[in-house]
């Protein structure tokens, strides 16, 4: 056997491994373009009621916090003169209570006739008059689906596409499975494969029907193991913990987002949190790699600024999370000056420049006010100034900057290797095993983006960095149609983060930008910044409002079974129990109109020459003859139509007929 392995297996082992390098290539296209269809097809937005004029116009209400004025980016516009350009707020709490807020103190608004000039409940068919126009509110008590439902592609078959190229990963380093590679490399695959199996099952536990974002992070996390494995196998072990720490976090901070009054009260305490934390790194922690921003504690090392980064876009979001609140940027500014500080003095710029433009990000978000945003990234250019005049170290690293190749052997080393190595990989890579720029310091963290293109091609490092890009198109694009500006400004600066250090990582190391020491989002090899991205694609789903997607809605149920909507129980078979026959899917319901309970399932006849003709004899189920609703199926005792009775031959034709017997 071993002579037939090494006469014929070994031979043709690298143009396998090349094949099954091509092929991991073009499934991670074929997922990204899965989860970017599902993503981004079509404009679903969550309808919670709606509003009418008197003439009978409608007003559809998507938000939680909703501008009621006459400026054209207005929620509900009314372009009548008596109404002020934004008049009032029409707002929802997480409890399901509305209410109305006067913007315009001087004329108020007229609640039931009522005039009012402060925040007063609303209650169904309530009428708000604001600038002599009269509006009639209608709420739901659960998100509605807004026009027609679209087909997406389902996540289980981007689960499965996700495990084949988990399979074909691990089996790249068959040439090095030895006693002591083989158990780390596999736990570390398997038990990733484990992990994103285990979140989907209790996302559909929670009936919550996408799985994009996720598909996207446990992607991107798959090509970082492989990287892992290639450094440093044993490493693998360390990053699977911090996945499933990271997936706890995760899951934690949804858990938090779904209660909003309880995240705003947590503000306090964790902006007071983070901040004592990093009062004690720049204290106690040690230096690594020039930055003292790390704390050990026995064999755990850590990096507090990555923890950091969840408190700062949870902090800042919900200080800021009001429309046309009276609070200001106060707490918002001098937290964010406060923790640059003190990432300045841990001389860790990297990150503080990634915090300094998510605050920015933030802060534009709140206010719209442009000129101050130019006025803080001005004082902001004055301080890095002041960075470079008192640590000439930093300026070094501009010195090299467009000019690596003149510095191959000295400053400019890391980045000329690393476009060597980017270059020698072509579209499919050389395969970890010959792969060389692992050795090179940083490489498994700073440089990681020439690694993935040395190692399995520049086309898996491209998708790796669209699908980062992807996440953040999302976030921007949900924040649009958001419930809350708490959901809008949190996922927007956690895409900034995330988008930012990124650029950072990926131009730095190819010397488009100065090199900064800042990691690839859920690529780069580390505990720590594992923790910290998954904790920020938690915002993200946060603000996802397809139907029944993100965690921050807490869907109705009764008595163990989740609530059903029209559509979800005309997409079910109903199938006769006693003759297992399947008599097609309803078509429509009743209901009774003194009580709005559901009556009967209709199903609709066949159509008759394309409908030209009528249709066949529609059939009625009561709803008493339904003995259970299935997760597939509706099973019914309802009689079995009697088939129709054969047309009578006509008389000419029973003559000829006759005539031919005979």
């Amino acid at each position: 056997m071993t002579a037939f392995l090494q006469q014929y297996i070994s031979p043709a082992l690298p143009v396998i491994l090349w094949l099954g390098r091509a092929l991991v290539s073009g499934l991670a296209v074929w997922l990204l373009v899965r989860c970017c269809l599902s993503l981004f097809r079509g404009k679903d937005r969550e309808s919670w009621g709606f509003v009418t004029l008197s003439n009978g116009a409608r007003y559809e209400i998507y938000h939680w916090e909703n501008v009621i004025g006459r400026a054209k980016r207005s929620d509900i516009r009314i372009n009548f003169p008596s109404v002020s350009r934004s008049h009032a707020i029409l707002s929802r709490d997480e409890a399901g209570t509305w209410r109305v807020n006067p913007l315009n103190h001087s004329s108020g608004v007229l609640l039931n006739g009522q005039r009012t000039l402060t925040t007063a409940d609303l209650h169904p068919g309530d009428s708000i008059a604001v600038g002599g126009v009269e509006l009639f509110f209608f709420p739901s008590d659960k998100p509605q689906p807004s026009g027609q439902p679209r087909r997406r592609p389902g996540p289980v078959g981007g689960l499965w596409l996700l495990t084949f190229i988990q399979l074909l990963l691990w089996a790249q380093f068959a040439p090095n499975f030895g006693a002591e590679n083989i158990y780390p490399i596999s736990a570390g695959f398997f038990g990733l494969c484990g992990l994103g199996w285990g979140l989907y099952a209790v996302s559909r536990k929670l009936h919550r029907r996408q799985f994009d974002l996720e598909t996207l992070a446990l992607l991107l996390t798959t090509v970082g193991f492989a990287i892992t494995a290639a450094w440093d196998p044993g490493a693998l072990y360390k990053q699977l913990a911090a996945v499933t720490l990271g997936m706890g976090i995760y899951g934690t901070l949804v858990w938090l987002l779904g209660r909003l009054h309880l995240a705003v009260k947590l503000r306090w305490p964790v902006a007071a949190a983070a901040a004592a934390l990093l009062a004690f790194n720049v204290v106690m922690g040690e230096r690594i790699f020039g930055a003292k921003n790390w704390i050990s504690v026995g064999p755990i090392s850590f990096q507090p600024s990555e923890l950091v980064k969840l408190a700062f876009i949870l902090a800042g979001a919900a200080t800021l999370d009001r429309l046309f609140a009276k609070r200001n940027l106060i707490f918002t500014v001098l937290f964010s000056a406060y923790c640059v500080g003190c990432l300045a003095l841990m001389s860790d710029f990297g990150t503080a420049l990634v915090f300094f433009v998510a605050f920015l990000c933030i802060a534009f978000l709140r206010t719209g006010d442009l000129a101050s945003i130019v006025m803080m990234t001005a004082a902001a250019g004055f301080a890095g100034g002041l960075v470079l005049h008192f640590k000439p170290y930093v300026a070094q690293r501009f010195t090299v900057w467009r000019h690596a190749w003149e510095f191959t052997q000295t400053t400019g080393y890391q980045q000329s290797r690393t476009m060597s190595a980017a270059a020698s990989g072509g579209l499919f890579g050389t395969g970890p095993e010959d792969a060389w720029l692992k050795y090179v310091g940083a490489a498994n963290t700073d440089l990681v983006f020439g690694v993935v293109s040395e190692e399995f091609g520049l086309l898996l490092a491209l998708v790796c960095v669209t699908a980062v890009i992807a996440l953040a198109a999302f976030a921007l694009r949900a924040g649009d149609s958001a419930r809350s500006s708490f959901y809008a400004i949190a996922a927007c600066g956690a895409a900034s983060m995330l988008v930012f250090q990124t650029s950072l990582n990926v131009l730095g190391a190819v010397d488009i930008l100065p090199l900064t020491g800042v990691t690839f989002p859920f690529v780069s090899n580390g505990g720590s910044s594992m923790v910290c991205v998954w904790g920020l694609l938690a915002f993200i789903k946060a603000a996802d409002t397809r139907q029944n997607a993100s965690f921050a809605i807490r869907l109705p149920g009764r008595k163990g079974r989740a609530a059903l909507t029209i559509r979800e129980l005309c997409e079910k078979e109903v199938v006769q129990l006693e003759q297992g026959v399947c008599l097609g899917r309803a078509d429509d319901l009743a209901f009774d109109p003194a009580t709005a309970q559901l009556q009967n399932l209709i199903l609709l006849g066949r159509p008759r020459l394309f409908g030209l003709l009528g249709r066949d004899e529609s059939l009625t189920i009561p709803w008493q003859e339904i003995e259970t609703i299935g997760a597939d199926a509706i099973l019914v005792h309802t009689a079995l139509p009697e088939a129709p009775p054969q047309p009578e031959k006509p008389a000419f034709w029973r003559k000829l007929l006759a005539k031919l017997g005979t």
